[in-house]
């Protein structure tokens, strides 16, 4: 096996890469057109997503697909893909945060409210692998492992086509809410080149810069209500020049043969991080005689932390050609990429007085750097043809996503001052193999205008392993103290008395049946069988039915029920990780335990089940009048057995014995330490596993209207709206399970801060206008996008109340100038133009001291960092 995936991948990047078939879609794809004319897909566009037909366009799908190009994805500041399709996608997320370890560098999308696991990804209509790591920290999509979509470089594309409607029943696990395929650019000639660069100019919305600190006489601190000093502030907005951003990119076809063609496609991107943070009122150093300021607290650098998008540099290489052989009824095609990209990204300061710290080594403290390198790559390799009326695709795939963690600038403090201050914290790696054979062929059946019948099976076998770090990024040292490497520990191959770095594996196989027919020319009618069988829960059958009737010219009616799953990804069953805190001068360690763990299962873990979901949808399309294209949705997604994190399940204890009153005691920590003690896990402070948690509906509107204009001032404009409205409910929450069900109550599994992540941490609703005109040598885009509210849940209980973030409209400017025709392209533009920010995190009493230094949400659906300038050179060749 291993062999042969090596020699797929080799194939993939070799010079007979890939033409572009979808999904099991056999026959070659249109061919490019003309970059002025493929700008911007009409309703006669011919879609391969959602559909095995050869001639569906976007206006008759009987289920909802945009159709966005390249050229359409380019004309923007920020070049990575998830940022361009939020601005065109209305029911597409993408929040930026900060301070989630490796969520920061390898930051995921999601799709009608959902998560990110919970749309399929294809390349050429090819299941994508996912990355390696696991969201699990208080971020959108916690407890997920999705495609890293950012990898893809926009210039290696023709156009993506997202099918927003549930399609397990055609493509298997994943496509709940629906499908992304990136198609690949498959040109015989031609190609080109651009450079891009920009930074942020920003006046950082109420965070405000300084003079100093107040003093009281002798040199005595003067403090807030909150215990944090007082800050000499200025009234004035801290203004940052940061982020500085160079993109280059590149591609070129080349033929190959008669009739074949070679796409190389490359993109270097360089960017500085953000820095958004406010400045820390907190006392930095202990008090000289418990009484006078130390004289050092005076000249502090208090915007000591790091609060913004990481410092990256991503290599993209992608390859995509195809050669036909013989007499041109065959032929073998391929693609393959890969990708390499070094993260740099903070955690939270450590105070020089910190108990973490070693002022031996710190003395004033220190900022520990979270180094994440991804390395990536994938290849496919496949023959097609037809064969008596039988159009056959046969391929095979591999990739592998590799994610390690090296920590800087910090220390382990049960080492003291011997403690090394950089540490290799281990990595997460996860593959795929795939091998699949897609046929169809249509039919001649004595009614109908048109039935194409498909037929496919596949297999799939996954990997995912933890590599543990160095001993010294988890050792419990003499020193004392809280062992690991401050802010990331790594990985420990041994947890609750079972190893947890052996490489942990599946396999699946799967058969589907589609029949996709024009019964009259006004009514359509598709549907799809699917059976899968994986060798770690067992069997699932999905089907799907959908159909189009247009009972006048013009305006046409669409409608889909479907059934739908999603196997419980490796990661998810399998990631383990530790830390161990010091209590009371008592070292407890704090786990995330896979299911099958001892302690998990002490605490009454499960094997996971797949997530199983019910799409319903209906629509209209309205194109009776001349250049206007409306489509109106709506749809409800019913998802049982959402698997999500624990709650911490947190012991309590007084010298190791269970306590249920007292300073620190709860009868329900009392209960869970009575558990794990009985268990032989008496050092146990808190673990959290994953869980078939919860049952939610989601339901919501997709309204999508564009209109041309010709002629207008010798040029012509293309207006595009969109608009989302998507709600999601709890229908159900999990009984604790087993012998947590002994707890005493109130106890809970899946919270109250969780609930609402998932529930009210994305917009309830969101509105994309875009105005796009070219004339001759000028051309202008200008879109506007309004987030509506979004909820970041916070513990009332314990005094930390929830953040409300307002509706909030982001709009964009670009100028594009060709002064030697469509050959040179120069542009000019702004995103985020007037400089908007998200609401203010709330401070004072009774709100975390940490939200001075993190002023804005990690929930903020477009960032926090402000207006973002730019210029942009493209040649085309």
């Amino acid at each position: 096996m291993a062999h042969l995936t090596r020699s797929i991948l080799l194939a993939g990047l070799s010079s007979l890469a890939v033409a572009t078939p979808a999904a099991a879609q056999e026959a070659p794809p249109p061919a490019a057109a003309p970059a002025a004319a493929a700008d911007r897909p009409d309703e006669a566009t011919i879609v391969v997503t959602g559909t095995r037909r050869t001639d569906r366009t976007v206006a008759d799908s009987p289920v909802p697909v945009d159709v966005i190009s390249s050229e359409t994805l380019s004309q923007s500041g920020h070049t990575e893909i998830n940022r361009a399709l939020t601005q065109e996608v209305p029911s597409f997320n993408f929040p930026q945060p900060s301070i989630t370890d490796g969520t920061d560098v390898i930051r995921p999308a999601t799709l009608r409210g959902l998560g990110p696991d919970q749309t399929l990804v294809l390349i050429n209509g090819k299941r994508r692998h996912t990355s390696a790591l696991l969201n699990i920290n208080g971020s959108v999509g916690r407890g997920t492992s999705a495609v890293d979509v950012n990898l893809i470089p926009t210039i290696a594309l023709s156009r993506v086509e997202v099918l927003r409607d549930g399609a397990a029943a055609q493509y298997g696990s994943d496509a709940i809410a629906g499908v992304i395929n990136f198609q690949l650019r498959s040109a015989r000639s031609g190609g080109k080149a651009t450079a891009t660069y920009g930074q942020y100019f920003t006046h950082v919305d109420d965070v405000q810069t300084y003079d100093g600190v107040v003093v009281g006489p002798g040199n005595t601190p003067v403090t807030a209500p909150d215990t944090t000093l007082v800050l000499d502030y200025t009234g004035n907005d801290r203004r940052r020049r940061d982020g500085e951003t160079l993109t280059l990119a590149g591609v070129i076809g080349l033929p190959i043969g008669a009739e074949g063609q070679i796409n190389i496609a490359g993109e270097f991107q360089d960017r500085n991080g953000t820095n958004r943070t406010g400045a820390d009122p907190r006392r930095q150093y202990n008090l000289i005689g418990g009484v006078t300021l130390d004289p050092r607290e005076l000249t502090f650098n208090r915007f000591s932390h790091r609060y913004g998008d990481a410092k990256t540099r991503d290599t993209k290489i992608f390859v995509n050609a195809d050669l036909p052989l013989g007499d041109g009824e065959t032929e073998v095609y391929a693609f393959g990429s890969y990708n390499d990209r070094q993260g740099n990204s903070a955690g939270f300061y450590r105070l020089p007085s910190d108990a973490r710290n070693v002022p031996a080594i710190y003395p004033d403290g220190f900022l520990p750097l979270i180094t994440t390198d991804t390395d990536d790559y994938a290849g496919t390799l496949g023959v097609r043809g037809e064969l008596s009326g039988w159009r056959w695709d046969l391929s095979g795939q591999y990739g592998r996503d590799r994610v390690d963690f090296t920590i800087k600038n910090t220390l382990n403090r049960s080492l003291g001052a011997d403690s090394p201050t950089e540490f290799d914290s281990g990595g997460l790696i996860y593959s795929q193999s795939l091998f699949n054979l897609d046929v169809s062929r249509d039919l001649a059946l004595g009614f109908g205008n048109k039935t194409t019948l498909a037929l496919g099976a596949e297999y799939r076998r996954e990997m995912f392993d933890i590599r543990p770090g160095e001993p010294d990024s988890y050792a419990n040292g003499p020193a004392g103290g809280a062992p690991g490497a401050q802010v990331f520990a790594g990985f420990q191959p041994i947890i609750g008395g079972q190893r947890v770095d052996e490489k942990n594996k599946r396999h699946n196989w799967s058969a589907y049946a589609e029949v996709d027919t024009d019964i009259t020319d006004q009514f359509s009618v598709q549907a799809a069988l699917r059976y899968e069988n994986y060798s770690d829960f067992g069997s699932d059958w999905n089907w799907k039915l959908a159909a189009r009737f247009e009972p006048v010219d013009g305006i046409a009616l669409r409608a889909s029920a479907s059934t739908g799953f999603r196997a419980p990804s490796l990661q998810q069953q399998f990631y383990a990780a530790q830390a161990t805190n010091n209590v009371a001068g008592a070292l407890l360690d704090t786990v995330t335990l896979p299911v099958d763990n001892p302690v998990a299962i002490a605490l009454g873990a499960t094997p996971l089940e797949p997530e199983r979901s019910k799409n319903y949808s209906a629509g209209v399309v309205i194109t009776a009048i001349r250049r206007l294209n409306v489509t109106l949705d709506v749809y409800q997604i019913d998802i049982d057995n959402r698997i999500v994190v624990t709650d911490n399940l947190a012991a309590t204890r007084i010298a190791g014995v269970p306590c249920s009153v007292g300073a620190g005691c709860t009868p329900q920590g009392g209960a869970i330490a009575t558990i794990l003690n009985n268990a032989g896990f008496p050092t146990v402070s808190a673990a959290r596993f994953f869980v078939n948690g919860v049952d939610t509906r989601t339901r919501g509107l997709d309204l999508v209207a564009t209109y041309r204009v010709p002629d207008l001032f010798a040029g012509r404009l293309n207006l595009t709206a969109g608009f989302n409205i998507n709600k999601t409910k709890i229908r159900e929450i999990l009984a604790a399970p087993g012998v947590l069900a002994e707890v005493p109550q109130p106890f809970v599994l899946f919270g109250r801060q969780e609930s609402l992540r998932l529930v009210k941490g994305q917009p309830r609703n969101k509105i994309n206008l875009s105005a796009d005109y070219e004339r001759d040598w000028l051309g202008l885009t200008l879109r506007s996008t309004r987030y509506g509210k979004v909820l970041e849940a916070g513990s009332p209980a314990s005094g930390i109340q929830d953040v409300h973030l307002a509706a909030k409209w982001i709009t964009d400017l670009e100028f594009r100038f060709k002064p030697m025709g469509e050959r040179l392209t120069l542009a000019v533009g702004g995103n985020n133009i007037f400089d908007i920010y998200p609401t203010n995190s709330p401070l004072g009493v009774g709100m975390p001291i940490t939200r001075y230094v993190t002023p804005f949400s990690n929930f903020s659906p477009f960032g926090f960092n402000g207006r973002f300038l730019y210029g942009r050179v493209s040649v085309n060749f």
